[in-house]
């Protein structure tokens, strides 16, 4: 049974997490984990070939962000927000809300084309 390192969260660096963060993919996988989790990797694919998503995966994982459990054959993830919390107090929850209001304001915006 696979098993996956996981960083102690006095290891987590910011630059690392913000490093992570900064692909639109693994801030994709982010956002969906915060409003539900755990995730099973299956449903935050997005069609992406498993070995991309893997090295996606394995980038968040290293920077302290997500949690992969295996359980059976399914890899279940999630946020480790607590420890990041304890870390960073209020770094991941501020960087989520900044990502709402932006979203928000630009759909307020006229002529903006939605994606």
């Amino acid at each position: 049974m696979k098993q996956y390192d996981h960083p102690v969260a006095a290891d987590f660096q910011v630059l690392h997490i913000l490093h992570a963060l900064s692909d639109p993919f693994r801030l994709s996988i982010v956002r969906k984990l915060a409003q539900a989790q755990p995730q099973p990797c299956g449903p935050l694919q997005a069609g992406r070939p498993k070995s991309s998503v893997s090295h996606h995966f394995s980038v968040l994982r290293k920077a302290g962000l997500v949690r992969t459990d295996v359980v059976g054959v399914t890899h279940m993830n999630s946020l480790r927000t607590q420890e990041l919390d304890a870390r960073f107090p209020g770094l991941l929850a501020t960087i989520l809300a900044a990502l709402a209001q932006e979203e928000g304001s630009a759909a307020r915006q006229p002529g903006t084309v939605d994606a």
